[in-house]
């Protein structure tokens, strides 16, 4: 089964367009009620098994192990061995939303064969999903849906192929005459193009919000920020801790993902620390992507109707990059990642949209309305938006996305 699955995964990366279906993105995600299998486990799969008071249960069999543990978003928890030598545990309650986990097997981490695995933490995990009452906007209905297509694109910059998401909406196949608007879209530390569909759920949050009238068509382009030598992304797999970041975070010892970083002096006995640089994907979107998104899709090919947005450490290269070259982008959104000032701005003419946002449990929630109210003080249109008793999760960047979206290309 391992060998199938990597021969197909080997044969999705090797073609140059694929249009995905809305694979793995069940209805039920947001409207159970009762006990049952997580949406992302494999056909038949009963555990993970989410309850119905929102605690997830744990099986996996593992007789010869001394010790198994569940790490869920980076915190470890022991498991009980059976007679049978299956371990389980039932965590408590989680929050509302989308979870990473992965299993640890005397000290090694394992990936759980029963269920889906996405990329976190910089490397594979599992993941689960709580029941939102309010998860609609993210939900699979039966309204016009958009394509996702993965591509294959020559960097010069980078000396490389390059591997990218792109959401073309609803009727963008049959209206062949029609031109759309940009979004490029980032995703956090420890993460690549992958997560803003697979967790994100961006696909179906625009299908619903254009169904609705709430949001205008454009195009999505998603593609990781690596270029050139890789360092450790977030925390090491299996760190143990309540401390621990969450999925998406930039981290504090690391680079973002593939940028170059530059050492800086640690102190005695200290683990080195790096300092972040976009430049190189800057230059990499300037010369490579952009161009061959606008000669491959029907774009509107001007800087009035492309944006840039991100979530955590794609929050901050998005700032970098945007605020760099202004002549390129004319909307601007931060999720969890910062906010920015007026005199960061060197030509406020150009900017259309600055969209700031946290989740209210997050450090920095409680200034980000006031950087937006200074912004619109100093004549530049600014929006923010915290995400209602949610963390630095999925849960914040989905939200965000829904209240980004409707405010995109608007003339």
């Amino acid at each position: 089964m391992k060998k199938l699955l990597c021969i197909n995964l080997l044969i999705a990366m090797s073609v140059s367009e694929i249009c995905l279906a809305q694979s793995g993105q069940s209805s039920n995600v947001f409207s159970a009620d009762t006990a049952h299998p997580s949406p992302y486990n494999l056909s038949g799969a009963q555990f993970p098994r989410i309850e119905a008071d929102s605690r997830v249960s744990f099986r996996f069999r593992a007789p010869d192990a001394q010790k198994v543990q569940v790490s869920i978003n980076n915190v470890a928890f022991d498991m009980i061995k059976g007679d049978d030598g299956v371990w389980t545990y039932t965590s408590e309650p989680q929050d509302a939303g989308y979870r990473n986990y992965w299993m640890i097997v005397d000290g090694a981490v394992v990936l759980d064969p029963a269920t889906d695995a996405f990329i976190g933490y910089g490397h594979m995990c599992n993941g689960f999903e709580i029941p939102d009452p309010d998860g609609g906007f993210y939900a699979l209905k039966d309204v016009p849906h958009g394509n996702v297509l993965i591509k294959n694109y020559y960097s010069k910059v980078a000396k490389s192929w390059r591997h990218i998401f792109i959401y073309t909406p609803p009727d963008y196949d049959k209206n062949t005459s029609t031109r759309y608007p940009v979004l490029y879209l980032q995703h956090g530390g420890g993460e690549d193009q992958r997560v803003w569909i697979e967790m994100g759920r961006t696909n179906l949050i625009l299908d619903n919000l254009i169904a609705e009238g709430k949001a205008k068509p454009f195009i999505v382009v998603m593609e990781t920020s690596a270029v050139g030598p890789q360092f450790p992304m977030g925390p090491r797999p299996g760190a143990l801790g309540a401390g621990a970041p969450r999925p998406g975070a930039a981290p504090s010892v690391a680079p973002a993902a593939g940028t170059p970083a530059t050492p800086a002096t640690p102190a005695p006995g200290a683990a080195p620390r790096f300092r972040f640089s976009f430049d190189t994907y800057a230059e990499l979107m300037m010369n490579d992507m952009i161009p061959w998104v606008d000669n491959n899709f029907r774009t509107l090919a001007d800087q009035a109707h492309r944006g840039m947005s991100g979530l955590s450490m794609g929050a901050m290269c998005t700032k970098a990059v945007t605020l760099a070259h202004l002549d390129m982008f004319s909307y601007i959104g931060l999720f969890s990642g910062g906010t920015i000032a007026p005199n960061e701005i060197t030509d406020k003419s150009k900017v259309k949209l600055v969209f700031m946002s946290y989740g209210s449990r997050e450090r920095g929630s409680e200034g980000v309305k006031n950087a937006a109210d200074l912004l619109q003080q100093a004549g530049i249109n600014s929006a923010s938006y915290v995400s209602p008793l949610t963390a630095h999760e999925w849960q914040s960047w989905r939200r965000s996305l829904r209240e980004f979206a409707p405010l995109l290309f608007v003339d």
